[in-house]
């Protein structure tokens, strides 16, 4: 009877763990963000240093759009790439965030890469590169394949033979992956 108790009231704590904890964690992340965000600037007003940030974001945005700023921008970016460890970390930077947004995502389509003859094993990733003639790799192609659980990823060289086209959502595809496989099927 105790057993049967006991058993009972496990199988309810690890239920509402799995209802928590997500919550929680991402209540945590937030927050951690929030904070640390709202502390670059030294403003003593909870949410002004994160509000002030995100204008000043929206305001360059605003400026390196305008015709009249692109040119200061653009020298910006030159005198930057003549300065050797700084060009290296702000292109970097720049292509990573600009792999997410803008104009040239690169992320945005999602395949499988067949590992074996038999056409049993596939592994999903993305489409970073089509042609690589130019480093003379002519029928191949770059793919980026994320690791789940993780903020990392392989890129390969693929024969282009063994690339299959994914018909999903890039975003469902990421979300697949990442999870390793546990959500974005249902959006699929």
């Amino acid at each position: 009877m105790r057993q049967k108790i006991f058993t009972k009231i496990a199988s309810y704590f690890f239920r509402g763990l799995l209802f928590v904890a997500p919550i929680a964690f991402t209540i945590l992340v937030i927050q951690a963000v929030f904070n640390w965000l709202d502390g670059l600037l030294p403003v003593n007003v909870p949410g002004l240093g994160i509000l002030i940030l995100i204008s000043a974001i929206v305001g360059v945005g605003y400026l390196g759009s305008t015709y009249f700023m692109k040119p200061f921008f653009e020298m910006f970016e030159q005198v930057i790439k003549k300065i050797p460890l700084l060009s290296l970390i702000y292109n970097s930077i720049k292509d990573l965030v600009g792999a997410f947004v803008g104009d040239k995502k690169k992320f945005n389509e999602p395949i499988m890469v067949q590992f074996d003859e038999a056409g049993k094993i596939f592994k999903p990733g993305f489409i970073t590169r089509t042609d690589l003639s130019k480093v003379n790799m002519e029928g191949f192609c770059s793919v980026y394949m994320p690791h789940s659980y993780n903020f990392s990823g392989n890129i390969l060289v693929v024969k282009n033979e063994l690339v299959h086209p994914w018909d999903v959502n890039s975003t469902d595809a990421m979300k697949f992956i990442v999870s390793g496989g546990v959500s974005g099927i249902e959006e699929m």
